[in-house]
């Protein structure tokens, strides 16, 4: 067996989503705190071989277990090894980013994301700044990428980030990529302002679903949002998080990507993380590695039907590849 990662250790990787680590191999400066969607709060490493990347969780008890291993790592499970490479730093959440999330809080209910109840704070402009200063001179900074929860409104909250956007555009000589919940001037705002990249996130293409686990939020808004934002950004440069494991089925994934990419838009299909702070508000399954590589090729046979590729993003997650098993990057 390939002792690096390969498409099919890291879809078995993410499926677990999780490892166990002595603290003492762990350098603080290569752990990382998420502060937005469902992992907010928990910590975590990334682990890099060849052209694959991945996110774990650090969880004591996980399955997996993180070692060292000549100059690098490997992991382990139930003893054997299953994949190397080494660790890789995060410049500001994540390798080669500065991934930054501007409203740690949120009026909205998502069930599946703890942010509403975490009750974070709101970064300044000169916080922000200093932010993408310090993963700068950590190394090599390829790309800023902004997200937010909605800390008042919408509309409050596209206005701030277009004044984000404008702010750093001016200062640094990077691709800068916004996901936001969407308004109706919100991709023209923020295009205008400096972006070259939007994300507005479906979280799921089944409609029962989504108004279960999303109530307040419209699906209608964000595909009709995705549509003008390919008008405005253009080719490769528009993408939505699909979320597997809140009981969709394949044939509604498969529509789904279909439907998305025929807009234009590149799916990214995010695995479920349970979060404890939701607990007995939403059931949720993480889906296996059989399931995670079965859906990589289905995203990526509606992608390359439709003329689109993930290799052409400069920023958020679809280079980074930490969290998904991403086609035409990893499958």
């Amino acid at each position: 067996m390939d002792d690096g990662l390969t498409a099919e250790t890291k879809a078995l990787l993410v499926a677990i989503g999780s490892a166990d680590i002595d603290p003492r191999l762990l350098p603080p400066e290569y752990r990382t705190t998420a502060t937005a969607g469902p992992g907010a709060g928990g910590d975590s490493l990334f682990i890099s071989s060849g052209n694959h990347r991945v996110r774990l969780s650090i969880r004591p008890g996980s399955p997996l277990r993180v070692i060292l291993r000549n100059k690098g790592v490997a992991v382990q499970r139930d003893g054997r090894i299953i994949a190397c490479g080494t660790l890789e730093l995060p410049l500001c959440h994540c390798p080669k980013q500065a991934y930054i999330t501007v409203s740690e809080r949120c009026i909205y209910d998502c069930k599946f994301c703890p942010v509403p109840k975490l009750g974070g704070r709101i970064k300044s402009l000169e916080e922000i700044t200093a932010l993408v200063e310090a993963a700068q001179s950590r190394g090599d900074l390829t790309a800023i990428s902004l997200t937010s929860g909605i800390a008042e409104s919408p509309e409050k909250e596209a206005a701030y980030m277009a004044d984000v956007v404008r702010h750093l555009a001016t200062r640094f000589d990077l691709p800068i990529g916004v996901s936001i919940y969407p308004t109706e001037t919100s991709s023209e705002d923020l295009h205008a302002a400096g972006a070259c990249e939007i994300k507005y996130n479906v979280e799921t293409m089944d409609r029962q679903i989504f108004q279960r686990v999303c109530p307040g939020l419209s699906l209608d808004a964000i595909l009709e949002a995705l549509f003008r934002a390919t008008k405005t950004f253009g080719k490769n440069r528009v993408s939505s998080n699909f979320i597997l494991g809140l009981g969709e089925t394949d044939a509604c994934v498969q529509a789904g990507v279909g439907t998305l990419a025929s807009m234009g838009v590149i799916p990214n299909l995010r695995p479920i993380s349970p979060h404890p702070l939701r607990k007995g508000e939403i059931v949720v399954e993480r889906p296996s590695a059989d399931r995670l590589m079965r859906l990589a090729r289905i995203n990526r046979a509606a992608l390359e039907r439709h003329g689109l590729d993930v290799r052409a993003a400069k920023t958020m997650c679809l280079p980074c590849t930490g969290c998904d098993l991403t086609p035409q990057r990893d499958v």
